[in-house]
This record gives structure tokens, C-alpha cells and sequence, in this order.
């Protein structure tokens, strides 16, 4: 009979060794900015959180750079802000990871841990890093929402809970309901909040608000 392989811990190791790209990329950073964090970038939050939201990867001037993800950026600043306005935070964000700031029954993470050559993960990158997901939504026993950024996010996050994506295909504001070990949870997608989909509109401010109250409404 067919053993299970097991899962890793729901973070990587900063040094992780998986993905040969990365590894050389994020190495190639590290000689340019050796005082930069330069690792796979753990998840953000609380344990008990009952949102959590996955990005895609980590920036290379932000999340790779400060150590916490979507810190140090553009998208930062709009996921951040909007977290507060619906009650997941407390403290002041300031694009650093020493601002104090705390996630209040919510967590962040990535689909891919480690930072990629212009922001794009190629997929084996993506599938290597499907387990640590897998073991972050796995360790989190009060979630209730999982709130994907992008495409590459929500395919990775379906595929971890063992889905089919024609059955779930990504749209903003799209909602599924689904389970994972049978647990019942709620799956809500957005484009990302990244600088470029803000400034050519793809995504405004409102837009990413509509997403968040459905979150807020489900948690209650």
C-alpha cells in the first residue's frame, strides 16, 4: 500500500534549498544587498487567525528585502491599510518589520516563499512550494477564509486543497465554497494589489474593499 509523504513544517527554512533558481537568484541578491533579509520569507499573523490571505511571492525590494511579507512595497501599503479598516490589525503599519505591527485573527503568506527573477515563479517553483501552504492552511485550525491575490495564487490554493480549477476558475470576487480535511472553508479571490494593477485601474481601492467585507461577513 501507498504511504503518505509527509508534509513539511508550514515554514520553509530562510536558506531553502528546493529550487535551484531561486536559490541562484536569491543568492545573486544577497552579494549586492547583504544586510537584506534574502530568504524564504515566513507567514505574518496571528496562529488563531481566521483569514488567511495568500500572495504570490515575495518582492525583491520589499518582502525579500525586510523580511515580513508585502512590507516594504507598494502592495503593502493598500493590503495593509485595508486589513485595518476591516479590523484585522492593530498598530501602525510602516513598511517595516520593527513598526510593531500585529495581525488580529488573520495571517499572510506565499505561494512560492522565496523571491523570483521579476516577480514571476515558474511552476515547479509554484508545485515545490505547495506543501508549505499546504502545512500553513493545515496548522491554522480556527480558519475560516482563505483569500487568494492573483491567479497564480488561487490556481496554487485549489490545487492544494485538492480541486479542480476548471471547477473553480479565478475571477475577482470570486467565492467558492469548499473544504479541506474536512473542515468547510470559504475561498475568495482578487486580483493582486500590486502597483501595477492599481494604476491602470485593473484594481481600485473599492474593488479590493468588496473583497475584504465578504471575508469580514463570513468571519463575522
Amino acid at each position: 500500500m501507498a504511504t503518505k509523504t509527509a508534509l513539511p513544517p508550514p515554514e520553509a527554512p530562510r536558506n531553502c534549498p528546493i529550487c535551484p533558481r531561486l536559490v541562484t537568484y536569491r543568492e545573486a541578491v544577497a552579494e549586492r544587498e547583504p544586510t537584506w533579509f534574502n530568504g524564504a520569507v515566513p507567514s505574518f499573523g496571528d496562529e488563531t487567525a481566521r483569514l488567511l490571505v495568500v500572495g504570490l511571492a515575495p518582492g525583491v525590494t520589499g518582502a525579500n528585502r525586510t523580511g515580513r511579507p508585502f512590507t516594504g512595497d507598494w502592495a503593502g501599503d493598500l493590503l495593509y491599510a485595508t486589513l485595518e479598516e476591516f479590523g484585522f490589525l492593530s498598530g501602525t503599519y510602516a513598511a517595516d518589520p520593527e513598526d510593531g505591527l500585529k495581525l488580529e485573527k488573520a495571517m499572510i503568506t506565499n505561494a512560492v516563499r522565496c523571491v523570483p527573477p521579476e516577480n514571476k515563479p515558474v511552476g515547479a517553483e509554484i508545485n515545490a512550494c505547495r506543501p508549505f501552504l499546504q502545512s500553513r492552511i493545515k496548522a491554522l485550525p480556527h480558519l475560516k477564509v482563505l483569500l487568494c491575490l492573483g491567479k497564480i495564487s488561487h490556481d496554487s490554493t485549489v490545487r492544494t486543497l485538492g480541486l479542480k480549477l476548471a471547477a473553480h476558475p479565478f475571477g475577482h470576487n470570486t467565492r467558492y465554497e469548499v473544504e479541506f480535511e474536512g473542515r468547510p472553508l470559504t475561498l475568495l479571490s482578487s486580483y493582486h494589489c500590486s502597483r501595477y494593477n492599481t494604476n491602470t485601474g485593473r484594481l481600485t481601492a473599492e474593488m479590493f474593499e468588496d473583497v475584504f467585507a465578504v471575508a469580514r461577513q463570513v468571519i463575522g
